[in-house]
């Protein structure tokens, strides 16, 4: 690794300092549960410019912080680009069940919320 590379390296818990509060702050968030959901959608590592977000470039970074912070997300540099991958082997060793139960609810809400209303009778 280069002085350069070691300088852009970003810190990240180790499983044995990730907590269940603090995953659960973490999905508790609307965007951040949003950024989860693309994220366990794919294999692939996905830069932060892919996620469309309703919030300022500021706000993502936080974000962003939030999730590698908690433990749910790992961010390696490839170049300039910053690209998240979902911890998702490590939390299932830490939590099991966790993460599907709360990708799962998800997916429920947003159905629900889209559907249409029924008649009030």
């Amino acid at each position: 690794m280069t002085e350069r590379d070691t300088a852009r390296a970003l810190a990240h818990p180790e499983p044995g300092e990730i907590r269940l509060e603090a995953v659960l702050h973490a999905l508790s968030d609307p965007v951040r549960l949003s950024i989860v959901r693309d994220l366990a959608a794919t294999e692939a590592e996905l830069a932060c410019s892919y996620f469309d977000l309703p919030v300022t470039k500021s706000t993502t970074t936080h974000h962003f912080r939030v999730l590698r912070e908690s433990g749910v997300v790992r961010q390696t540099y490839r170049g300039t680009t910053k690209l998240n991958g979902l911890r998702r082997a490590e939390l299932q060793t830490l939590f099991p069940g966790l993460l599907d139960t709360v990708l799962t609810a998800a997916a429920a809400e947003t159905a629900r919320l889209a559907a249409p209303a029924a008649p009030v009778a």
